[in-house]
């Protein structure tokens, strides 16, 4: 097992500020004895307590979780291909030049539908060395077009294509990579002219100060962009792309309030989102959207689990298997894989709190099967896997198996 947890990172980094537990506890309003349990690894922190941790001791998020993961068990085509993307991240409104004639716009189109559904399937290792020959393309195409149409559909579909890379970035523990990568998202989206698409990048930057805790900025920009999109809407109609961009929105604003501290406000923030879910035929992919019932229930669980009342979050599960005639809700089939992934990461995480360890294992097994290099980059399989064997007295194959897998 790794020489340095999540707890061990959050001790060193308390010693070197010159923190006791009961000073760091107070800077983060928490319990002492939660500092405690997290520093020896009896308990995994939140997100919100890692982004509160992070900025109590003036580090960033990625310290604290040890991203990105790098070393001989993590090498695959999704590490190899950082350094080109950073290339084309620098070189974004002047590429280098092509060896050969950028191919035709309906054929770099199809390449770019191809790595969105590699995206939304947590796919980062054939799609990501698609990703920088295909950005230089669609750079030279969208910048030597002398046709107006030409030229927005060009940046239309850089625009989805920085999302990968910001998908990629984020997920592979690369978050400056990420942050960049949202940039040029918004870059792309402006010089495409579709107000959804800017809308889109704008909510691409709102998640990413949630995840760093800058919880009043994230707010602003998405209520401000729900009511753009509202306004864009023709009048006594609201298309369902538009409904599917909202609704995203709201889900965000859910998971920004739990982690704000305001249950109840992360509440209606749900119910104004099932509101636009009821109104879709089903599950949206509009605008790279992923909105729907099935992702409303995955976010009502994981409010729940952010917001620390696991016992409900796992009563509501098997509420719905019931309707299913499960034991526990089961995600449907067809559901986005990354989506479906980081529901069972979630759910890991709060079996675990409760106990569950054999739940917790079976959750994590379910999200590497879903969308495998997602579930091995994530922090929160890490320091779920990282707990199971070190209270695993067994040591048993499985377990211990799969923690090597990840990186632990």
């Amino acid at each position: 097992m790794s020489a340095h947890t999540i707890g061990q990172r959050i001790r060193e980094l308390r010693k070197l500020r010159q923190l006791s537990v009961r000073q760091l506890a107070l800077k983060v309003s928490v319990s002492v004895s939660l500092i405690e349990k997290l520093e020896c690894g009896d308990r995994n922190p939140s997100p919100a307590l890692i982004a509160q941790l992070a900025r109590a001791l003036s580090v960033g998020v990625e310290r604290l979780t040890g991203q990105p993961y790098t070393g001989a068990e993590t090498e695959d085509p999704a590490q190899a291909v950082i350094p080109d993307l950073r290339r084309v991240l620098v070189t974004y409104d002047n590429p280098d030049d092509l060896l050969t004639p950028a191919r035709p716009l309906p054929v770099l189109k199809a390449e770019v539908d191809h790595v969105s559904r590699m995206r939304r399937d947590g796919h980062y290792g054939p799609m990501g060395p698609l990703l920088p020959g295909l950005i230089s393309e669609l750079t030279h195409v969208a910048l030597g077009a002398d046709d107006e149409q030409r030229r927005v559909d060009a940046f239309h579909q850089l625009a989805v294509s920085y999302r990968a890379v910001n998908s990629l970035a984020h997920k592979m523990g690369y978050h400056d990579m990420s942050l960049t990568a949202v940039e040029r998202v918004q870059w792309a989206a402006d010089n495409s002219h579709d107000e959804l698409m800017q809308a889109t990048a704008g909510y691409l930057r709102a998640g990413a100060m949630v995840r760093l805790g800058s919880y009043s900025s994230a707010r602003r920009i998405l209520t401000g962009l729900i009511q753009e999109v509202e306004r864009l809407a023709p009048e006594q109609s609201l298309p369902h792309a538009h409904m599917a961009v909202i609704g995203s929105m709201l889900l965000k604003l859910a998971i920004l309030e739990v982690r704000d501290g305001d249950l109840e406000q992360a509440q209606e923030r749900l119910a104004e989102a099932r509101w636009y879910a009821q109104m879709l035929p089903g599950d949206s992919l509009a605008y790279e959207t992923s909105f729907g019932p099935t992702n409303l229930r995955i976010h009502e669980v994981a409010v729940l689990i952010d917001g620390g009342d696991t016992e409900q979050a796992l009563a509501r599960l098997r509420e719905w298997g019931h309707e299913q005639g499960r034991d526990e809700w089961e995600v449907p089939e067809g559901t986005v894989a990354e989506r479906a992934s980081h529901h069972h990461i979630d759910v890991a995480a709060a079996k675990l709190t409760v106990g569950d360890r054999q739940g917790a294992y079976s959750e994590l097994v379910r999200a590497r099967k879903l969308s495998p290099t997602h579930t091995r980059y994530h922090p929160t399989v890490r320091n779920t896997a990282a707990t199971l064997v070190r209270l695993d007295r067994r040591q048993a194959d499985t377990v211990a198996g799969f923690a090597r897998w990840a990186g632990v």
